[in-house]
């Protein structure tokens, strides 16, 4: 029986550092085929090599490297069924409404533009990746065939609502969380953060981060309102009911993986046990464990019982960069338990999640053949 054949797909902002990601996880992918590379117009009309200044540990594959790039404009991409974005926000709004409105089979975005959106699946693939079930309605709401729009949620988001997932799934709703972020440089793209302001610093201030942790947490950990399918003026998503988040977040001289410290409270009385909460996130399972997706990781959470412990340098890559590392599990004098967390903020937390989240809906039929 002859394999079937792999989905042609782009890369939009292929020369910045997520596009990089994207290449590195997609060269050799089971179901996915490097077809087509798009950035700005200083690099359009270049080969691959010649527009790009590489900074992945692994080598340009051989694939792309003379590969010409395109500008992000939908005719260039007509043989692509999938578009992956690494869009900067600043460009990315325009751009993908117009790939969408062109009816491509999915496009995939690492942007903020229209995480927010109403009849936009803001998706973390090991935690909601059921709010996919709203694309069908996403594609009558805005008039189109067989295209859709699905966000993955900002990088420090991303890891915070992983454990939480697991926890309200076993004890029901959070109300209160607070996180303090130690996010590594990566995340602010390249050149990035100025060396003269990271080394031997911490910047205590990142533009919009805190806001976008406070509501992004709450539509991803929140449900699918099916009763508004019917009606162009109401949201197919309903936040997370009750639960407030706080944020403060902080720029360190790490360069890859966000630690990031929280506290909760249940709105359950008696709160869970620490044993109890151990136990809920070592057996926490994802749906992309269950559809065998080539990047899904073989646990999606992974407990550690060592004082010092997760560390971004020993557990970053955890999964292949797909898990999240929990350590220093204890009880909160303020609020019910407090613990340490630790993600990939440019796997998991940025071109990772919109590949495994592209994988799911595959596996799901969302990506016509």
């Amino acid at each position: 029986m002859a394999e079937p054949k792999k989905v042609p797909v782009a890369i939009l902002g292929a020369t910045g550092t997520v596009g990089q990601r994207f290449i590195t996880l997609l060269a050799n992918h089971p179901n996915f085929v490097i077809a087509a590379l798009g950035a700005s117009a200083r690099s359009s009309g270049k080969t691959y090599v010649e527009a790009t200044k590489w900074k992945q540990t692994q080598p340009i594959p051989d694939s792309v490297l003379a590969m010409i790039v395109h500008p992000c404009e939908p005719e260039h991409f007509s043989h692509c069924r999938v578009i992956f974005s690494g869009l900067d926000s600043d460009v990315a709004g325009d751009i993908e409404a117009a790939f969408l409105k062109a009816d491509f089979a999915g496009i995939f975005s690492n942007a903020k533009n229209y995480r927010m959106h109403d009849d936009v699946p803001l998706v973390v693939p090991v935690v909601n990746p059921d709010h996919l079930d709203v694309i069908p309605a996403q594609r009558k709401r805005r008039g189109i065939s067989r295209g859709f729009l699905v966000t993955n949620a900002n990088c420090s988001t991303t890891g915070l609502v992983v454990p939480l997932k697991a926890l309200q799934d076993k004890f029901g709703h959070l109300s209160k969380v607070f996180v303090v972020t130690l996010q590594a440089i990566s995340g602010a793209g390249y050149p990035g953060v100025p060396s003269l302001d990271i080394f031997d610093n911490v910047v205590p201030y990142i533009s919009g981060e805190e806001e976008k942790m406070e509501i992004e947490a709450s539509k991803i950990l929140g449900t699918i309102n099916s009763n508004a399918f019917a009606d162009a003026n109401t949201s197919f998503f309903v936040d997370a009911p009750e639960m407030k988040v706080s944020a403060q977040c902080n720029r360190v001289a790490v360069l890859d993986g966000h630690t990031e410290c929280v506290s909760l409270e249940f709105a359950r009385r008696p709160a869970p046990s620490l044993e109890q909460i151990r136990e809920a996130l070592s057996e926490f399972s994802t749906v992309s464990q269950k559809l065998a997706c080539y990047s899904a990781p073989p646990q999606a959470i992974i407990v550690r019982n060592e004082a010092d412990r997760p560390q971004p340098r020993l557990d970053r890559e955890a999964g292949k960069g797909q898990s999240v590392t929990v350590g220093r599990i204890r009880d909160c004098s303020l609020l019910d338990v407090k613990f340490v967390l630790l993600s990939h903020n440019t796997v998991l937390g940025a071109a990772g999640s919109s590949v495994l989240n592209a994988e799911i809906a595959l596996a799901k039929g969302y990506i016509p053949n």
